[in-house]
């Protein structure tokens, strides 16, 4: 093999049909790796957009490939880093003229909790788990759902959070891990109470068993009610 033969650097034994052929390989990708990133959650793409995603994984192999291996030839990665661009600028283009479209593609940022309860059918639609979604809030400063307003999903997948004041806080379920946390089915003791699962709040009294009247969960928390620690 000889070095630094432009011939095989750029071409070795591509076609313009090859190079056809590699465009709508691109087109293929660009759909798959899209639809994937939707179906797994905006969660999946924290902090960056979708597309900055969708461009990163679609372009890292082909630009790691050319700078690797002897037999990969120039001119298909550059049709590879074409067709990406064109295709990415006529997704941003159709966004930017339909805004229907715009909000399918990128989504929309989504209430996961309001007046301190959660919304049960969005938190299970977006596949976002307890313990993730509570990690998040404490890293926000938060102990109960009871201090939480609003907590809002964005479309980079990060979680807002707005707090009510301090002499407007609720009871709430609590949000520390599960070791700090005791969840019952037999209440002793008459109070409030939050649902281990959708986060209802409810007044007990002393019995065997309980059923959520919006999840049927029969897990129990004693609910927090105390301000925020500043």
């Amino acid at each position: 093999m000889q070095a630094f033969d432009i011939q095989r650097m750029a071409f070795d034994e591509t076609t313009p049909e090859f190079l056809a052929e590699v465009a709508l390989r691109c087109l293929f990708t660009f759909l798959l790796v899209f639809i994937f990133l939707k179906m797994t959650g905006r969660r999946g793409v924290r902090q960056m957009s979708l597309f900055e995603v969708l461009i990163i994984l679609t372009l890292g192999s082909a630009a790691g490939d050319v700078a690797f291996y002897h037999d990969v030839p120039l001119l298909p990665v550059l049709m590879v880093f074409v067709s990406i661009m064109v295709m990415y600028r006529f997704s941003t283009w159709l966004m930017d003229r339909f805004q229907k479209l715009q909000t399918w593609m990128e989504g929309e940022p989504l209430i996961l909790v309001s007046e301190g309860l959660f919304d049960w059918d969005i938190l299970c639609r977006e596949n976002i788990t307890h313990d993730e979604f509570f990690m998040e809030l404490r890293q926000a400063g938060v102990e109960h759902l009871g201090q939480v307003r609003l907590a809002i999903l964005e479309v980079n997948g990060t979680i807002s959070v707005y707090f009510y004041p301090d002499e407007q806080v609720r009871p709430g379920l609590p949000v520390l891990p599960a070791k700090c946390v005791k969840s019952v089915v037999e209440i002793d003791v008459e109070g409030d109470y939050a649902c281990g699962m959708c986060s209802l709040i409810s007044t007990l009294r002393p019995s065997p068993e309980h059923d959520c009247p919006r999840c049927g969960n029969r897990k129990w928390i004693a609910a927090l009610s105390h301000s925020r620690v500043s």
